[in-house]
């Protein structure tokens, strides 16, 4: 049309004709073949494991074995150790039994073929694990052993071809303890380990490099049991976890099978290796080698942090995990200084302490990584902590031990709280976080929930007083990932808070066992992170960054307007229900030594303030707690570790036990007092809670009772003689039936239960009809894996009501009288109980007191006891750390269903409106309220992982108490009593000393509701400080008060100004940071809390 020019299209290039077929490609024998290039087999000696290494030097002439066993399964220091004789040894022989040390002295000579090549690392391998000493005492690697963290890089000097000398300490456990098989069962004490490998090796550094870059890009790498690459053990792959239907799945196939065809056609050179590697580097992208391939502008969603958790006891006693720190941080410092971009948070201010103490030249090492930023001390707390049973004031001190540590050891206090591993989370920990000065908190634990689904990633938890921390749960659940692609892309795809924030942490590293990350966990990130940016569709992973800078970001989203969604109350634990209950005795001695050292600190200060000569004994005090906060560790209390460390933790009881009665002896010297001892006149008695209380008690080694009745302090004691009216009494109503009455209280007692108990106040029965209180029972307790740590739903299925026994009368008033009642459970276990019922006194409650004698010898199973109570509540009430938590009574949803056994400390109750019924206890922390069941949990008989764990005597106390009215101070304040039974002093002169009244020259006043809960020095007052953060000029008294009920409540903290000179008064955090300064008047000074707060004050003296 009007003479255009047309330009014609250049000629096509396509073929015309058809060169032959090709077939579609058969993905799955394609993807399947790609295990073939790295597995071993058939295959092994043709494939890239074959070229992994350049040459190998082994046997007398290149490496030199001698060795040192000490006896005794000592743990000599390498000190000691290199002292003795080493005699020869070789590849091949074992050594053992379990736990024992054994010290080798390697003479190493590399040959003059291998001095050259870019890489020269040594391996050992004894199936345990070990520490590499320098020649001159200087740790240097961790081994792990069984194929894992096995090689160690020979310094540049052992290029030389000369002989060099280092040590191995060999441990004889595994990473995991001494079980064979199962894990968790008890070791094995006969265990010897074959020492296989002990070679110099040349690696080839590309081959190992295509390795991981294969790992990441192709597929199943077959039975991985490399030195290096024994961390890979999740199958996980770009061409296996992309989806199907995706273009990246099917290049990654292509990448990875290019990869094999280059090998093959190569013969598997060097050269060919190095076009794998330029293949792989199409999809991994080119920066994958480096730690430069986290620094483009493209923005992250997920956060690495390596972190290598260590249970303080669990497999093993706490003297092997002192070995486990060594090893795990010095390999983390190896790899600091190989990664710059490795980032390490590490936890537990206990395990730094050992470390510090016995191993100061790697501590140093330590805090020089600290300083730089890439070793991060977190937590905040002296170990990672069970939050059910400890008392509140162990929760405060975990924070004040742990942050004043990290504070004086490194300069800063932690800000996130991190407890990946307990088992549920208590519901006033989000109120202490803020109080020790952190506001995040980061745990996984929930994921492992067995009925529900935790609904949330990222949240604002709330505590019972309203206080709340910024809590993030690993989507990828686990703290021990292996930094997979698998592990990668969970972190986004189990994300349950998308809708507010779609970033994660991603916790990576060996744990439990401790090890932590491995440089092969940092060459698979940084292919991650080269994926993401070359590739797409995986979420894009960073390393470089802090936990903490992590929480900042999500916390400048909330300034910014971000609603984080909410979480009211306890995070409870859908499993590891055993817990509650498993290890009686350590509980036991758990609750003890809490009251102990409240009495202790208690009289302590106050002979501080008698005597200018007395020195407010803080060594010991901090002694004592230190043993029962690490004896509190989430293993340990909870009943979950091996009959090892319970015989560590029964040592340390016995020296807080002895310590902190020497303790109180010095201090009620100083005071005027001495133990009352039988025979003694005047006795007076020491009331340590911050109430009135008005008792009966037996006087020691004399058949007679006394009435105590005073304040805190020192109260009066005034003989009962035995004419006095009668007003407790028993007797056989009708044969096997016994009715025990007071003015208060009628019970009737037929073989052992309360058939009858009749509240004669208020004409009300209190037993369910039909029913029996103090019935004990026993079910079978066969959980589906975890012995020492789950209850099941279902054995609640296997209720077996254990037979009446012969009941006869023990003690026939007047002022106390009880009947005794022997059960046999079996034939080897037996139950011996005896309720017992005081006189009433003027103005108090009745409680019907139990004290069972048990012989436990039972397999797998679980003694409780029944309270069917004829009160009608939807929910039961639990008293917890420092408040009351509500449970519901009923199994309306899974969640309600899931709760079928739960935490409590010393009280738990059921009311109805006018009426309720408290189950009191001293060292039991399982019950369950069904409907109007109540039940305490007694003991247990798991055999895994102690095979004895509550065998032999058990002394178990509980109570009884009916109340008219509803749930209020008289429960909360008769289990503190209860826990804290009144002790018998007389004066030392035979005269009232002139420090009788300073006792309770402090005291609070006002709402029933307010408890003053512990009364001690400041931590850095100048005549108590041990010099670890700066003193504070003068003398301080530090005051915790916490609301108990749940109200608003008011009052006031006086002191008597003849006795207790106070300038003035500050309102602090449990750090003891000044915050508030309170006005003084007429000696004293008006608080006002919160529905459950916890205040802390501190009076300046």
């Amino acid at each position: 049309m009007g003479g255009e020019t047309h330009t014609r299209p250049a000629a096509s290039t396509y073929p015309k004709l058809a060169a032959g077929p090709v077939g579609q490609q058969i993905h799955n024998i394609y993807r399947d073949r790609l295990g073939q290039f790295t597995g071993g087999g058939q295959y092994e000696g043709q494939n890239l494991r074959g070229a992994l290494y350049e040459g190998r030097a082994s046997g007398e002439e290149h490496v030199k074995l001698s060795v040192y066993s000490p006896p005794d399964l000592a743990r000599p220091t390498f000190k000691d150790a290199t002292k003795n004789d080493f005699k020869p040894t070789k590849v091949g022989e074992s050594f053992g039994p379990s736990w024992s040390t054994h010290w080798f002295k390697i003479q190493a000579k590399v040959p003059t073929d291998l001095a050259e090549k870019d890489l020269l690392e040594f391996h050992w391998d004894a199936n345990n694990e070990g520490l590499i000493w320098s020649e001159n005492g200087e740790p240097l690697q961790g081994l792990t052993g069984g194929g894992e963290r096995t090689e160690w890089i020979l310094p540049k000097e052992f290029r030389d071809c000369k002989e060099h000398t280092f040590y191995i300490e060999m441990a004889c456990n595994g990473m995991f303890g001494n079980a064979e098989g199962d894990i968790i069962q008890p070791p094995n004490p006969g265990r010897y380990f074959r020492l296989s490998t002990a070679d110099i090796v040349a690696v080839n550094v590309e081959a190992r490099a295509l390795y991981v870059d294969f790992w990441e890009i192709g597929g199943d790498l077959g039975p991985l049991c490399l030195f290096f690459l024994a961390g890979l053990t999740l199958h996980l792959d770009a061409a296996r976890e992309f989806p199907g239907d995706g273009w990246e799945s099917h290049e990654a196939l292509q990448v990875g099978n290019a990869i094999m065809d280059a090998f093959i056609a190569g013969h598997g050179s060097q050269k060919s290796i190095l076009k794998g590697r330029e293949i792989a580097r199409k999809y991994i992208g080119a920066k994958a080698d480096s730690h430069d391939v986290y620094e483009t502008d493209e923005k992250p969603i997920v956060f690495a942090i390596g972190h290598c958790h260590i249970d303080t006891c669990w497999l093993w006693p706490w003297a092997e995990t002192k070995r486990k720190v060594a090893r795990s941080w010095a390999n983390q410092c190896n790899l600091m200084d190989r990664y710059p971009e490795h980032r390490f948070a590490c936890s537990q201010a206990q395990q730094y302490k050992w470390l510090e103490q016995l191993y100061p030249s790697l501590y140093d090492r330590v805090k020089a990584h600290v300083k730089k930023g890439v070793f991060q001390p977190i937590g905040g707390s002296w170990v990672e902590h069970d939050t059910n049973m400890p008392s509140g004031e162990s929760l405060v001190r975990q924070f004040l031990y742990g942050q004043r540590f990290f504070e004086s050891h490194f300069g800063e206090r932690c800000q996130t709280f991190w407890l990946p591993d307990t088992f549920g989370y208590s519901s006033q920990l989000p109120q202490l976080c803020r109080l020790a000065g952190m506001s995040r908190f980061f745990t996984q634990k929930l994921s492992w929930n067995n009925i529900n689904n935790f609904p949330h990633t990222t949240f604002n938890w709330v505590a019972l007083d309203g206080s709340q921390v910024l809590c993030h749960m690993a989507p990828s659940e686990t703290y021990t990932a292996d930094a997979n692609f698998g592990d990668v892309k969970r972190s986004i795809t189990q994300h349950k808070s998308m809708d507010q924030d779609k970033t994660s942490l991603l916790v990576f590293g060996k744990g439990d066992g401790g090890g932590g990350p491995t440089f092969q966990h940092l060459d698979k990130l940084r292919r991650c992170r080269g994926i993401s940016d070359t590739v797409g569709l995986l979420p894009r992973v960073h390393m470089g960054s802090s936990v903490d800078d992590f929480f900042l970001a999500l916390e400048k989203k909330a300034e910014s307007g971000t609603k984080f969604v909410t979480w009211y109350g306890e995070l409870y634990f859908e499993l590891h229900r055993g817990t509650y209950t498993t290890q009686a005795n350590n509980k036991w001695n758990n609750r003890k030594t809490e009251i102990l050292l409240h009495d202790v600190e208690y009289l302590a200060t106050h002979a501080t303030l008698a005597s200018s000569s007395y020195k407010y004994p803080k060594n010991q005090i901090d002694d004592m707690w230190e043993n029962v906060l690490l004896c509190q560790f989430h293993d340990c209390l909870p009943g979950s570790s091996i009959e090892m460390c319970y015989d560590d933790s029964d040592e340390l009881y016995t020296d807080v036990f002895q310590t902190g009665e020497n303790l109180v002896k010095d201090a009620m010297a100083v005071l005027g007092y001495a133990k009352y001892k039988s025979g003694n006149v005047h006795p007076i008695a020491l009331n340590t809670l911050p109430w009135h209380r008005e008792e009966i008690v037996k006087i020691p080694g004399e058949s007679y009772y006394a009435l105590v009745s005073g304040n805190q302090g020192l109260a009066e004691v005034k003989v009962l003689g035995e004419s006095a009216k009668r007003s407790a009494t028993v007797k056989e109503v009708e044969a096997g039936l016994f009715l025990l009455s007071n003015d208060n209280i009628d019970v009737h007692i037929e073989g052992g239960n309360i058939v009858s108990l009749m509240d004669k106040r208020t004409q009300r029965e209190i037993v369910a009809k039909g029913q029996k209180v103090n019935q004990l029972v026993i079910y079978d307790d066969k959980p589906l894996y975890w012995q020492a740590w789950d209850v099941e739903v279902f054995h609640l299925d296997s209720r077996e009501v254990l037979p009446a026994g012969n009941t006869k009368i023990a003690e026939n008033g007047p002022h106390k009288v009880s009947v005794i009642t022997e059960t046999r459970i079996s034939e080897n276990s037996w139950a011996k109980t005896t309720i017992s019922m005081s006189a009433v006194v003027e103005g108090q409650q009745s409680t019907i007191d139990v004290d069972c004698e048990v012989e436990w010898r039972e397999n797998m199973k679980f003694l409780k006891v029944e309270f069917p109570v004829n009160i009608y509540s939807t929910e039961a009430s639990y008293e917890t750390q420092y408040g009351v938590i509500k449970r519901p009574t009923h199994y309306n949803t899974s969640w309600d269903m899931a709760k079928f056994e739960v935490c409590c400390h010393k009280w738990a109750d059921l009311s109805e409106n006018g009426y309720g019924i408290s189950i009191l206890n001293d060292s039991k922390y399982g019950f369950a309220t069904c409907g109007n069941m109540m039940r305490l949990s007694l003991l247990r008989a798991p055999k895994a992982p102690d095979a004895h764990a509550d065998m032999g005597r058990h002394h178990i106390r509980y109570a009884i108490l009916p109340h008219a009215g509803p749930l209020d101070h008289r429960t909360v304040r008769s289990a503190y009593n209860f826990n804290h039974p009144i002790q018998l002093y007389t004066s030392i002169s035979g005269k009232t000393p002139g420090f009788s009244k300073l006792l309770n020259a402090i005291r609070t006043h006002g709402s029933d509701s307010l408890i003053l809960d512990c009364i001690k020095r400041g931590e850095d007052d100048e005549d108590v400080s041990r010099g670890e953060l700066p003193k504070r000029k003068g003398r301080s008294i530090i005051l915790r008060v916490y609301e108990s009920l749940g109200g608003t409540s008011r009052g006031e903290l006086s002191f008597d100004d003849s006795l207790v000179k106070v300038k003035k008064v500050f309102k602090t955090n449990l750090l003891e940071d000044d915050e508030t300064e309170l006005t003084i008047k007429n000696g004293a000074v008006d608080i006002e809390l919160r529905p459950f707060e916890v205040a802390t004050y501190r009076m300046q003296l």
